[in-house]
């Protein structure tokens, strides 16, 4: 068994660490402040490489392996977790099912702009009465001649409604299957089309920085061969989808953990009680050395996973136990890491506050912590 990163792993996550640092880490708790969407700083991550990471050449992508791309989410994580919303989502989300399941037109058409970070696309799939459940979608779309006529709402999601938006990917009802079931079908619906409008959604709790939209379909028209692959392959498509974006989220839970043990640890060195740093108490030491080890975990079963991917083997359960088990990792570090910083913790002025209030999202999106848990219960034989 080999657990060394590739020189080039090694490499992104050195490049990946400074760019977050010199162009993230300064200007994170400012933007969260003021729930502002930067473009300016999403067209920088597109210039680096960090949209189509894993995309081939053929369509402008870096062609990478998929642990190079999650450590890449790990470490803008690690500063900032609405900017690694962007990058999770953009990629996983927006360009992946063009990527695995487009038409080679509609490849060329949008995953050029999309890597280079100079577009970007939503996936929308939750409503307003269907989170966890997925088969509850209302949202239909029918064939009429050589057009789908698309009709309903969609809600919480994530690069649907900035200036970068080129369009999004909508699940919608196509008809009934043999069994009397809904038939889904997924349909690429560009920003502009008449009867599609964008909402951006604000006051949100945490990824104050990132764009967040509900999605409305009123009578709109767009061509039949928008649809993604074949008629009725949408529910497949959504459940592949959310096993890459799983793994997304694990990478956010990872590198939000470091993220917030680097600040804990820090802070516990500088802060000094009773004449010496607080760190060298054994109450704050305990709680420093779980949390080191947790991530280290943490670290090992999301690149498992990965790395079955990468390897074209069934990671499914592995993706959903990296997304539960990162996403409740962060929850638990980042406690202890306010509870350490004691009254400085609760002030927006220490970073650790963002972290903290961050965090709480990865155990609901995608697939909340009890629907990771009927997976996994599943694949186990339960």
């Amino acid at each position: 068994m080999d657990f060394d990163l590739t020189k080039e792993q090694e490499m992104i996550r050195k490049e990946v660490r400074n760019f977050a640092q010199k162009e993230i880490a300064p200007i994170a708790g400012e933007l969260d402040e003021k729930e502002e969407f930067s473009e300016k700083l999403t067209r920088k991550m597109g210039e680096i490489g960090l949209f189509g990471m894993f995309v081939s050449e053929d369509y402008e992508g870096q062609a990478m392996d998929y642990i190079s791309y999650i450590i890449a989410v790990e470490e803008i994580a690690r500063v900032d977790g609405s900017q690694a919303a962007t990058i999770a989502a953009g990629n996983s989300l927006g360009i992946g099912p063009i990527f695995y399941f487009g038409t080679e037109e509609q490849k060329q058409k949008y995953l050029p702009k999309l890597c280079a970070g100079e577009g970007l696309w939503g996936f929308g799939l939750t409503e307003p009465t269907a989170g966890s459940d997925a088969g509850g979608s209302k949202t239909t779309a029918v064939l009429e001649g050589d057009e789908w006529v698309i009709n309903g709402s969609k809600i919480f999601i994530t690069n649907a409604a900035c200036d970068l938006t080129m369009g999004v990917t909508v699940q919608a009802i196509t008809g009934t299957r043999d069994n009397g079931k809904p038939e889904y079908s997924c349909i690429l619906v560009e920003k502009g089309t008449p009867g599609f409008k964008a909402v951006p959604m604000h006051k949100k709790m945490m990824w104050r920085a990132s764009n967040t939209a509900e999605l409305y379909f009123d009578n709109v028209r767009v061509p039949k061969e928008n649809i993604l692959g074949k008629k009725g392959d949408g529910f497949h498509q959504m459940l592949q989808t959310l096993d890459g974006g799983r793994l997304s989220i694990g990478a956010m839970g990872l590198g939000g953990a470091q993220g917030g043990f680097d600040l804990a640890l820090k802070y516990a060195k500088e802060r000094e009680q009773f004449g010496q740093p607080i760190s060298k108490f054994q109450a704050i030491a305990f709680k420093l050395a779980d949390c080191a080890m947790e991530i280290e975990c943490a670290r090992n079963l999301l690149y498992k996973a990965c790395w079955l991917k990468s390897n074209h083997r069934s990671f499914e359960k592995e993706a959903a136990m990296g997304k539960l088990y990162c996403s409740e990792v962060m929850s638990r570090v980042v406690d202890h890491a306010v509870q350490i910083h004691g009254g400085y913790g609760l002030m927006k002025e220490y970073n650790v506050e963002r972290f903290y209030r961050d965090q709480k999202l990865l155990e609901i999106g995608e697939g909340t912590s009890e629907v990771q848990r009927i997976v996994i219960s599943r694949f186990i034989g339960c």
